[in-house]
């Protein structure tokens, strides 16, 4: 099973079950009843809702047998919310499973969230039904529902696409192996465009890995591109002909929610002009406490516990995630150069600072020092094209924080240099030579 399961299933709890699983009657196409003919299967593709949860859809299959009057709707985005959740969640190593439900009643359940349902009937032949149903049905029994889930690679979409493509005979892979539309940390980004600070948090914490070149097949990891895809297919029969894969396609029910943004937002010139604006501001209570007053001091303090939290806290849940975790997509991440573990020394010093410690000026201008030049580093290194992680927004944002920082302390130090050179001088002792006899 693959190894990876980044920290945004962590965080997002992705795909959300679409209602709870109860047991069954064995499914007539999974016990040889069924005849191809009366069989029909359906893609349903989910919109995203309002819940962080729910922000990349869903979709599932479902299989019906009209002549016998059975449905069933295949779920692969059960996961478990028990005690150990979060420790798997945390390592990567979360195991999801499929479930089948009526699809009535998941239909109304998605309607009452007023998320879309959309139904595309695919175009198989009698045979290709049959196969579906089989896997279907197979997949569904306690020693084979469950899967080590991957958000990009291996999720409750891609079991669809794997599926549907196994069914044609390879032929949705073979039209999907263009190169895709943009990468999968764009993708993730405007999918996640709903917030503005979960999108850049989940933008820190990803590597270089989701930078890669992508096919249109790896993009169908979401529901939307899949559906995209199936609809566009033509696919070639037994008899040498072409024709659409999708026999029909209908709305259950069509909410007013806008569909994702086609492109990821422009976050980095707001998230330069923040950054400078933070930076600045220190630089600003610098010279505002020239003369030693209390408020801009205690100012400066509060600053440096924020932005130890904020930046800190993040790099610390990044080394850690690099060092004990399944999460590849955290390994080697640049961003470490920008917010190290290092960043969260900054909190103590702060409250000291705000206290008057002289000490606790010291080490910060040490510490900002390193930070600063930590993530000129980082950004130098981008001239090497090994470190090509797409990380220009986050290098806006917090390389002006540390090198205002940094050049706040240093003004503060030659301020403090230029209030020590204009005292009085201290009346220097005679030479001995000179001292009257």
């Amino acid at each position: 099973m693959p190894r990876s399961a980044p920290l945004i299933a962590c965080l997002l709890g992705l795909l959300l079950v679409a209602a709870p699983a109860h047991a069954a009657p064995p499914a007539p196409w999974g016990t040889g009843e069924s005849k191809g003919e009366d069989l029909a299967i359906s893609l349903v593709t989910f919109s995203p809702g309002d819940d962080v949860a729910s922000w990349w859809g869903h979709g599932s299959l479902v299989v019906e047998d009209r002549r016998l009057g059975a449905a069933r709707l295949y779920n692969y985005g059960m996961f478990s919310f028990d005690s150990t959740m979060l420790g798997r969640y945390a390592m990567g190593r979360l195991e999801f499973w499929v479930a089948e439900a009526g699809p009535s009643g998941t239909y109304r359940y998605y309607r009452a969230m007023n998320r879309d349902v959309r139904l595309q009937e695919l175009n198989l032949t009698p045979a290709q039904r049959v196969e579906i149903g089989r896997l279907l049905a197979d997949n569904v029994l306690p020693q084979n529902r469950e899967y080590l889930y991957h958000h990009y690679n291996d999720n409750c979409v891609t079991r669809l696409r794997d599926m549907i493509d196994r069914a044609v005979g390879g032929q949705l892979r073979q039209a999907a192996a263009a190169p895709g539309r943009m990468t999968l940390r764009e993708h993730t980004r405007r999918y996640t465009a709903v917030s503005p600070p979960m999108s850049v948090v989940l933008d820190f914490l990803m590597n270089d890995e989701i930078d890669q070149p992508i096919t249109r097949w790896e993009e169908a990891f979401l529901p939307d591109e899949l559906e995209r895809q199936v609809a566009s297919l033509q696919v070639t029969g037994p008899d040498g002909q072409k024709a659409p894969l999708v026999a029909k396609s209908w709305d259950f029910f069509k909410s007013d929610r806008p569909r994702p943004p086609e492109e990821p937002p422009r976050y980095g010139p707001w998230m330069l002009l923040l950054g400078l604006a933070v930076g600045g501001s220190a630089v600003g209570l610098a010279y505002w406490g020239r003369r030693g007053a209390r408020l801009p001091r205690v100012l400066l303090g509060l600053e440096h516990v924020l932005l130890g939290l904020a930046l800190g806290v993040p790099g610390l849940v990044l080394a850690i995630m690099w060092l004990f975790t399944d999460h590849t997509v955290a390994f080697r991440n640049e961003n470490l150069f920008l917010a190290s573990p290092l960043t969260l020394g900054v909190v103590p010093l702060g409250i000291a600072l705000a206290w008057g410690s002289v000490k606790a000026r010291a080490w910060l201008r040490v510490v900002w020092l390193v930070l600063a030049g930590l993530g000129v580093l980082g950004l130098l290194l981008k001239v090497i094209p090994v470190f090509n992680q797409d990380n220009w927004r986050l290098i806006a944002f917090i390389l002006p924080i540390s090198l205002g920082f940094a050049g706040a302390f240093h003004l503060d130090r030659l301020l403090e240099r230029a209030s020590a050179g204009g005292r009085e001088p201290r009346q220097q002792p005679l030479p001995s030579s000179l001292k009257s006899p």
